[in-house]
């Protein structure tokens, strides 16, 4: 196992991988931007190191700035978290070239499933059912009208690289496809330093279902589930839940032996998500995250797996400690984004410092968050603050304790998205478990 980690992200992800280091007699040392200077979740640390002005290219996105700090800290390994350097296949190769090992996928992997054209191939050689589409990145606009003819209008463009909604637009003619590709275009350079995008046909309003890998350096592959994503906006994950209530136990095995088979196919070790659009009773593949997710503790919550602790196991060689057999859900979990954003203001963010934080308690309740009272939130980074999490015997149970938790919850000194919660878990269609995609959209239009 290894001895001393450098956590080279920030917030509420870099105190959950301080906590699991921790418990694993793991030294940790974490990294900051000056923006983020004076947060108590540091000094859980063993140590933390300032790497660099707020802005996240001039910090937590700096390649020399972390590898700097990881010589200074003398550490074994990196622990990337989700988002910024997680899925960056150059970073993973500069750790290894100096002789700190990555806490994630091998490099070859990265690259291979982090280009969504790739992994679309990966799952074809698989024998997986993908959304039709381009056969890799389109070149130029004929080779996209070729593609949009074929497969039929609407069509989604998507970027290559990243995540996150960042390179995607919906295209519903000709006119649309050509504007919108050079608006995804740059969007996705800017955010990823990678302009190219394919095209593939747009499913309206179907299901957003991911699924759990878990994977070793020895060949070993299981996956812990799926997860029901379909509460978004702008292809942002709001709401989280597993097991999802549109997936079938005999479902379950089918998603569930495909995520694996993908994942053993392209050599995968480590934490990753291979998602997935359910259309009625048929799934087709879109990508695969090769990192923990946001949403990683609703899988926690009904396997009774420390995905973290198993991520570091993993990396320093051990192998898995459980088969696909010994894997049992049991209960329903669900988790709300908290945001420091104002639904009342079109979702507008909202820094500033936090005058009073209450969590809310109680049994099978988990509250994930760096922020306390007198916290402040910088401009700098994504605007989420907190993870609500419930688990409950039966999803009904879980609806009711959500309630209840989410009222309890206090925040003051900024705006959340805390109301929007509150009204999306009494919602009658979530109650029902009868909703899709479009599912927020149609509810903030009323």
């Amino acid at each position: 196992m290894f001895q001393r980690v450098l956590i080279a992200n920030r917030g509420e992800i870099a105190l959950r991988i301080i906590r699991a280091c921790t418990e694993l007699d793991i030294e940790s040392v974490v990294v900051f931007s000056k923006a983020d200077a004076g947060a108590k979740y540091l000094e859980q640390a063993d140590e933390a190191i300032c790497i660099g002005p707020g802005p996240s290219a001039q910090s937590y996105l700096s390649i020399p700035n972390i590898i700097s700090a990881a010589e200074i800290a003398d550490v074994d390994a990196v622990h990337p978290g989700y988002g910024f350097l997680a899925e960056n296949a150059h970073f993973a190769e500069v750790c290894r070239a100096n002789n700190i090992e990555f806490i994630g996928p091998d490099v070859d992997t990265i690259r291979r499933v982090g280009d969504k054209a790739q992994a679309r191939a990966a799952a074809i050689a698989a024998g997986i059912p993908i959304v039709d589409g381009s056969e890799g990145p389109v070149e130029g606009d004929e080779e996209a009208l070729e593609v949009a003819h074929r497969v039929g209008y609407p069509v989604l463009i998507k970027a290559v690289s990243g995540g996150g909604g960042r390179g995607m637009r919906v295209a519903h003619n000709d006119i649309s496809l050509i504007s919108n590709m050079a608006t995804a275009r740059t969007e996705a350079e800017v955010a990823f330093g990678d302009p190219s995008i394919y095209v593939e046909k747009y499913l309206e309003n179907p299901r957003h279902v991911e699924v759990q890998i878990l994977g070793d350096k020895h060949g070993n592959v299981v996956h812990l589930g799926e997860r029901e994503c379909s509460v978004q906006r702008r292809h942002q994950k709001v709401i989280e839940e597993a097991p999802s209530p549109a997936v079938t136990p005999d479902m379950r095995k089918k998603i569930g032996r495909a995520a694996v088979k993908l994942g053993k196919s392209v050599g995968y070790h480590g934490a990753g998500t291979v998602e997935f659009l359910l259309a009625g009773k048929k799934f087709h593949f879109i990508e695969v995250n090769a990192r923990i997710q946001v949403e990683h503790p609703v899988t926690e919550l009904i396997t009774g797996v420390d995905l973290i602790k198993e991520q570091l196991r993993m990396a320093a060689g051990e192998q898995m400690r459980f088969s696909q057999s010994q894997i049992r859900i049991k209960g329903h979990a669900i988790e709300c984004r908290i945001n420091a954003e104002d639904p009342d203001r079109n979702f507008v963010p909202s820094p500033g410092r936090v005058t009073r934080f209450d969590a809310p308690g109680g049994p099978g309740v988990r509250v994930d968050s760096h922020v306390t009272t007198d916290h402040w939130i910088p401009p700098n980074y994504d605007s989420m603050v907190a993870k609500l999490l419930v688990r409950g015997d039966t999803r009904d149970e879980a609806i009711t304790r959500m309630r209840r938790a989410l009222d309890e919850l206090n925040i003051e000194g900024v705006a959340t998205n805390t109301g929007l919660h509150r009204r999306i878990v009494r919602n009658a269609y979530f109650v029902q478990g009868d909703y899709n995609t479009g599912f927020l959209d149609e509810l903030l239009s009323t």
